[in-house]
């Protein structure tokens, strides 16, 4: 029976103790470390082309410590398992005597408590009564502090007044907080995804594909993209910045529209749609403004790269490269004439804003570039997170739980007054369970008050 009982102390102990606590707090943060090194979500092979690192090893940290899907592996779960299990085990073993101390604080006090303060005070009054120097030091803590609570025992009047008791709730707040935390995450872990989705302009989807998955995850609604639009930085190629117009539609109507950008996505139905990425969709059209340099004749025509158009005479031509910025020249494109008989011509350039720049080359034909349309598709991230919520709540009750244990304190004064064959006695003790400093400063304070008062009697 010992032994058991023994036993099981031992194991209580154990996960109530601060050293597991920092033991798996370590743990956590240096293998969350590793789970932002390694790019959650890929392939062994896929981070091996990414970064150059050796596939082998790759491998082997994927199959014995599922480091490319860390967050969810048995192991790191397990970790925050034992992190919530340790602050419920604090939290229970700590709470009652907490709940105690402000539920039935001590009314009464001796000499001995007294002289277990830090802040102590003893004042005489020569003149006054029992009476009229205990509604005098009421007086004061009510002016200065709080209303006191007032007990009569043995001839002496003990009063006790505290301010901030619900700040010892704080710890327990944040504990809770923590949990609270875990619990959003586990909701969006079992419910939720994230996944990823290209819509070319012009047309809708109804499914994503979740990350690392193969299998499409299928939408009760559907996204079309309208439109996709990006600028550039001058006449480079780097984005300065991009946007898609997204219409939600469910049972063929539409039922939302949204202009989304980075950092402001659409949300619809719990799932989130953010815009990530975008890339050409298809070749692009471009259209051509075509002089005869012989009778001056001027037709306009489309082409698409690759694309052999033909030309008055019998020619034809074709595009095989472009640019939206040739050397800071603005969009060009690299094409060629073929003859009537076949025979393939020499590549040259056409620049859109420089109409007659192709007259130099001296051709039969002088082409002007007068516009290029390109399709593009969006690139968008997607997140479904039902324990969003419940994620936020916890950091909302962190926040004012942390408030609570770091920024308060409960601070409690004790006074007995009892006669003296000289006078009236008055000994005032206090103490605080957090800032102390802060609280021996105030105490000063209040002793040259009450000393004050009572010299005035």
């Amino acid at each position: 029976m010992s032994k058991d009982h023994n036993l099981i102390d031992s194991i209580w102990d154990f996960f109530c103790s601060l050293k597991l606590a920092i033991i798996t707090l370590i743990l956590l943060a240096g293998t969350s470390i590793i789970g932002t090194v390694i790019e959650q979500g890929m392939t062994p092979e896929e981070m091996a082309a990414k970064t150059g690192w050796s596939l082998d090893t790759l491998k082997f940290l994927d199959k014995s410590i599922n480091a490319f899907d860390m967050y969810h592996s048995w192991w790191f779960l397990s970790l925050m398992g034992l992190f919530a299990v340790n602050l419920i085990c604090c939290s229970i073993k700590r709470f009652p005597h907490v709940w105690k101390t402000v539920r039935e604080p001590r009314l009464v006090v001796d000499d001995g408590f007294f002289r277990s303060l830090s802040n102590v005070e003893e004042v005489v009054a020569a003149k006054g009564t029992l009476d009229g120097v205990r509604d005098q030091v009421v007086n004061l803590l009510k002016n200065r502090f709080a209303a006191p609570v007032i007990t009569e025992q043995d001839g002496k009047i003990h009063l006790y007044a505290e301010k901030g008791a619900l700040s010892r709730f704080g710890v327990y707040i944040t504990h809770s907080s923590i949990l609270i935390i875990f619990i959003g995450a586990m909701i969006g872990n079992l419910w939720g995804y994230k996944a990823y989705v290209n819509i070319v302009e012009g047309s809708a989807i109804d499914q994503v594909w979740p990350r690392g998955g193969k299998e499409p995850i299928k939408l009760d609604f559907s996204v079309r993209c309208d439109n996709f639009d990006v600028e550039f930085y001058g006449d480079s190629q780097r984005p300065k910045e991009f946007s898609s117009d997204l219409v939600v539609l469910q049972n063929g109507q539409e039922v939302l529209k949204k202009k989304i950008e980075v950092n402001d996505p659409l949300s619809f139905n719990g799932i989130t749609f953010y815009q990530s990425s975008y890339g050409p969709a298809g070749d692009a059209t471009f259209r051509f403004r075509v002089r005869e340099r012989a009778t001056g004749k001027t037709i306009d025509v489309a082409a698409r790269q690759g694309e052999h158009v033909p030309l008055p005479g019998g020619a034809s031509f074709a595009v095989t490269n472009s640019t939206q910025s040739y050397d800071r020249f603005g969009p060009a494109v690299q094409m060629h004439v073929n003859t009537a008989d076949g025979q393939h011509g020499n590549p040259f350039i056409v620049l859109q804003n420089f109409p007659e720049f192709d007259a130099q080359r001296g051709g039969d034909y002088i082409f002007s570039l007068t516009g290029m349309e390109q399709s593009y598709y969006t690139g968008l991230q997607v997140a479904k997170d039902p324990g969003v919520w419940v994620v936020w709540l916890g950091c909302f009750l962190m926040v004012a739980g942390s408030c609570g244990a770091f920024f308060l304190s409960h601070r409690r004064l004790w006074v007995t007054i009892q006669p003296l064959g000289k006078g009236v006695g008055v000994k005032l003790g206090g103490s605080a369970h957090r800032n102390q400093p802060a609280f021996a400063l105030y105490f000063d304070t209040l002793r040259k008050d009450l000393n004050d008062a009572l010299a005035d009697k």
